[in-house]
């Protein structure tokens, strides 16, 4: 029902000039300063870690061909997604609880609403729209990373060729998985920022209550974008075949 609310007065707000940009900007701003190291960080290890269990199996049975098909897809499929996921309930979600719970114990969001302000519209909104943004780009720059590290990897010390792994990455990738990609992405940040947002306004109980909502909105939207991963996941494959470029 927060979601809805947020995106309702979202919408109105932009039509009618009224959408309070400066502060979408800072949380914007905030959100990518929480989340855009750590992805580099995590990326890195990922993509080396795919690229050498796909290198080590396809070495096995004899099709190194492969190897930068299956790396790359592994990463833009699954690996970019969740690890987008891990890090917006991780570092953005937990920072948001932790803001709109700090505000709700200190009768800030009481204060809004005895002046007939929408903490929804005022203090919801914003935070929707700057994970909304942030979400796929922080996506790509995982996907880019993991495939950067991954390609390394693979030429510089599993032997394979630049040749070949671009040719077999090619051959596989299309611009269906990006965008199913990215797709996750923004669902994931919805999710979210939704869970951050309603556990943060719904803090009781002093500092306590403010890390319990902080805790919840971590597990729950991790959960959450797990099991949200896996129907995607799922539909995709239904719907959205793999096809040979």
């Amino acid at each position: 029902m927060l979601a809805g609310q947020a995106l309702r007065w979202t919408v109105y707000d932009i039509v009618t000039g009224r959408f309070p940009f400066r502060e979408a900007v800072t949380q914007t701003w905030f959100v990518i300063t929480v989340t855009t190291l750590p992805a580099i960080l995590v990326a890195i290890p990922f993509g080396v870690i795919v690229s050498v269990q796909v290198g080590s199996l396809t070495q096995q049975v004899g099709a190194t061909s492969i190897a930068g098909a299956a790396g790359g897809l592994g990463i833009i499929q699954q690996g970019a997604p969740i690890v987008t996921a891990l890090l917006l309930g991780g570092a953005a979600g937990s920072a948001i609880a932790s803001d709109l719970g700090a505000r709700t114990v200190r009768e800030e969001i009481d204060a809004m609403e005895t002046l007939g302000l929408n903490p929804a519209r005022r203090v919801v909104a914003p935070r929707f729209v700057a994970v909304l943004i942030v979400a796929p780009l922080l996506c790509m720059l995982i996907v880019f990373t993991g495939l950067v590290a991954g390609y390394i990897l693979s030429v510089n010390v599993q032997g394979i060729t630049p040749g070949s792994y671009v040719s077999s990455f090619a051959s596989f990738a299309s611009s269906a998985d990006i965008v199913v990609a990215l797709i996750k992405s923004v669902v994931f940040g919805l999710v979210v920022v939704a869970i951050a947002c309603h556990r943060g306004l719904s803090t009781k109980g002093g500092p306590k209550g403010v890390a319990e909502s902080v805790n919840a909105t971590v597990v729950l939207g991790v959960v959450a974008c797990f099991v949200i991963n896996v129907v995607i996941t799922q539909l995709t494959i239904m719907f959205v075949p793999q096809t040979i470029g």
